[in-house]
């Protein structure tokens, strides 16, 4: 079974109040979406393997160990976009693909619209990205259609879950891990994250 990890350090929990607060702007928004997903990168990449390797310090040779593993970011259009320069921080070598869905207005479930990898994407870990973790629906349908076309999603990292909304990734895909700021308490009768801090993409690019 995944994990659910919520990352509670003391400088996210800081940070996601002032993301949630309705009165930040979309600069100070986009600012502390991109400083999230820094901060979340550092625990995404926690159980990384090592390799040994020796080194020439200027002093004597050292024995170091390094990082091999190949990985790949996938942002669910178009909030997904905002966590992207953030991760690459942490993880400049890593490689970026895209997955476009929007919510079918008849049947309210996902469709994809775009889809675009890296060539190599099928060497790499990937790390799905959304910040908002709400029903499922798209995160559950962005990492479908990776397996199907026979990629390796092992993590999915959000800014802000509800519990339905995990429990609907654990259920469809239990082998992926779930990395969170925070878990709120439950999703309204429109689907929004309760207290939430309403729609993601909205707010990091000014629209409504």
């Amino acid at each position: 079974m995944g994990r659910l990890v919520v990352c509670d350090h003391p400088l996210i929990q800081h940070k996601v109040t002032f993301l949630r607060d309705k009165n930040t702007d979309t600069k100070q928004f986009r600012e502390l979406v991109d400083e999230l997903a820094t901060l979340l990168a550092y625990e995404v990449t926690r159980d990384l393997p090592l390799e040994t390797v020796r080194v020439e310090t200027p002093v004597a040779e050292a024995e170091g160990r390094v990082v091999r593993r190949m990985l790949g970011l996938v942002p669910i259009l178009r909030a997904g976009l905002g966590m992207v320069d953030g991760m690459l921080k942490l993880i400049p070598s890593a490689k970026v693909g895209h997955i476009g869905l929007y919510r079918d207005p008849k049947t309210l479930q996902p469709v994809e619209y775009y889809f675009s990898l890296p060539a190599d994407v099928t060497e790499r870990e990937l790390i799905v990205l959304d910040p908002m973790l709400a029903t499922g629906g798209s995160a559950n349908k962005a990492i479908a259609s990776l397996k199907e076309r026979g990629c390796r999603p092992t993590k999915l990292a959000c800014l802000i879950a509800a519990p339905e909304g995990v429990q609907a990734v654990r259920d469809a895909h239990p082998d992926i891990d779930i990395y969170v700021a925070a878990l709120d308490s439950r999703l309204n009768d429109h689907g929004y994250i309760v207290p939430g801090l309403g729609d993601a993409g909205d707010r990091l690019y000014g629209t409504q």
